[in-house]
């Protein structure tokens, strides 16, 4: 069921966005027609890999993912709400959590499922918390190279912009870092009594 929901969301995402660059194209709007074609491309990866792969999805990383491309793509930069400053940095305090938790969801794939009381929710705190960071950094890393070989103006606020961001996606996944830790804590207080 879950990979019939990823396919049927990201398959509208998809559409929608696909609709839009050719709307757009028509008008003569270059800019929101380039963002509408990064929307089909972002939205196609849930999408090949439901039909690709046999990956087995965590749905509400999947819808936060796709309602974050509709607030970054096309409430933000198509419809031009990150003019009102705020909205940028809104969408980075998200996109931290949304990191976060792929974090937590990758920890909780990786782990061996016997580890049982040796887990320490300091390490899942910390590897949630970098996760998000990490995941912030990177985003950084593509805006600047953006700006640097192809003359785009994503780092408009300069180092102002990029350490809100930054600071943003931090504080955004360590919300969640501190949740994961505590969920963790009281998972291995009710399992192992005697810690």
């Amino acid at each position: 069921m879950n990979r019939k929901l990823v396919i049927i969301l990201s398959a509208l995402y998809v559409i929608f966005m696909a609709i839009l660059m050719v709307y757009y194209r028509q008008n003569g709007e270059s800019f929101k027609s380039t963002v509408a074609i990064g929307g089909v491309v972002c939205g196609a990866i849930p999408l090949l890999l439901a039909l690709f792969t046999k990956l087995q999805f965590n749905l509400p990383i999947v819808i936060s993912y796709l309602i974050f491309l509709i607030g970054s793509q096309y409430l933000g930069s198509i419809l031009g709400w990150y003019r009102l400053g705020w909205w940028d940095t809104f969408m980075h305090l998200v996109s931290g959590a949304i990191l976060a938790f792929t974090g937590i969801a990758l920890y909780e794939r990786m782990i061996h499922r016997n580890a049982g009381d040796e887990i320490s929710p300091w390490f899942v705190f910390w590897f949630t918390l970098s996760f998000a960071a990490l995941g912030g950094v990177l985003w950084e890393i593509y805006e600047f190279s953006c700006d640097q070989f192809f003359g785009m103006t994503l780092q408009g606020g300069g180092n102002k912009d990029t350490m809100t961001d930054l600071v943003a996606d931090t504080v955004g996944g360590l919300f969640i870092a501190v949740w994961s830790g505590v969920r963790t804590k009281k998972k291995i207080k009710k399992e192992y009594p005697q810690m």
